[in-house]
């Protein structure tokens, strides 16, 4: 496997953010629907007779109109099978659009030109919440060969969807509600509690666990007013430290505080030695990162002084002594296993 690009990118500690960008209220979310239908109008790029599930299809279709056609005598190109999904936002009201995404599950070679048939879209209840139907766009194929290529096989119907069914949320009546943590975390939900406590000068809000702060209501506001004054609040906000690793792209995401601590490892011919020196090595040829961090060009080796430093200094340091992506990626691998690293180590 080959590793073209290596990305140190370098997060700060937050002090403050919003409480909205790190947390949702519980209750308040979008809904996944779906639907099966026919789309028609092809020029000749529709399923063939191999896909005997849209031959079906027409031949039901045809019957609701009165029309009775054997599957078997179907001989249309002009057809296609799909799925048409779509997501509901909260809060949607009967009549609103939306768009609708059309994919082909048979073997038509492309959905260009057609027309989506009026399909029920459903709920993971088996309800229907919504229809659709409408022109299916594929976007930036273009004849003579301008623009980007398309995926001929999925397209879009754009606000081809409408509400039929509402998704009832009753927000304005409540006296709780709950706000869960993106990420959880305790040291955050508490932050949230106190933030909201100290902006209202009393007790509304209680961490429930690492995740939930339940909220109570003041007398003097509704429950949307409420909200949208809380998911305003400034609070103190710690991610937690991370290193990311894409070993298909070689990409490396990590903080610039994390630290490393005391290890000695070898990789080929590299060797890191994170070790207590009281007077820091510096061989001939080295090279000095800053006042705790050398590197021995001619040694292969890293030296540090205190016994620790980050990964941003690491990562640099096997950079100049030529290390590949695979080779950083691989080194930070065995660190974590060897627990020099104590952030969450993840690999995708």
């Amino acid at each position: 496997m080959k590793y073209i690009l290596l990305l140190i990118l370098f997060f700060s500690i937050l002090n403050a953010t919003k409480i909205s960008d790190v947390s949702n209220i519980v209750g308040v979310r979008e809904n996944q629907i779906i639907g099966y239908s026919l789309v028609v109008g092809l020029k000749k790029t529709g399923d063939g007779t191999t896909s005997k599930f849209t031959l079906q299809s027409i031949s039901n279709m045809l019957k609701a109109m009165n029309i009775d056609m054997n599957p078997i005598d179907i001989k249309s190109k002009n057809v296609a099978a799909v799925v048409v999904t779509a997501t509901m936002k909260p809060f949607a009201r009967q009549g609103d659009k939306f768009d609708v995404t059309v994919s082909s599950i048979g073997d038509a070679k492309s959905l260009e030109g057609g027309t989506l048939l009026m399909t029920p879209l459903k709920g993971v209840d088996g309800k229907i919440y919504a229809l659709a139907q409408g022109a299916v766009s594929i976007g930036g194929l273009n004849s003579r060969g301008a623009g980007s290529e398309s995926h001929p096989t999925a397209g879009v119907v754009f606000n081809g969807g409408f509400i039929e069914r509402e998704i009832n949320i009753d927000l304005f009546h409540q006296q709780y509600a709950t706000l869960s943590l993106k990420e959880s975390g305790f040291k955050n939900a508490v932050s949230i509690q106190k933030a909201i406590n100290n902006y209202y000068h009393t007790q509304v809000a209680v961490a429930m666990d690492s995740r939930s702060i339940k909220l109570k209501r003041p007398q003097n506001r509704s429950m949307i007013e409420f909200l949208a004054e809380v998911q305003e609040i400034d609070m103190n906000y710690q991610p937690k430290n991370k290193i990311i690793i894409n070993e298909r792209t070689g990409t490396i995401v990590a903080g610039v505080n994390i630290e490393l601590k005391p290890v000695v490892l070898t990789h080929g011919d590299i060797t890191i030695k994170i070790v207590e020196q009281k007077k820091l090595s510096k061989p001939e040829g080295s090279i000095s990162v800053d006042k705790n961090l050398v590197i021995g060009l001619n040694e292969n080796e890293v030296y540090t002084k205190d016994g620790t430093t980050t990964v941003a200094n690491l990562v640099r340091s096997l950079q100049k002594l030529g290390a590949s992506p695979k080779d950083i990626i691989s080194i930070l691998e065995a660190m974590k296993s060897a627990g020099s690293i104590s952030a969450e180590l993840k690999v995708i």
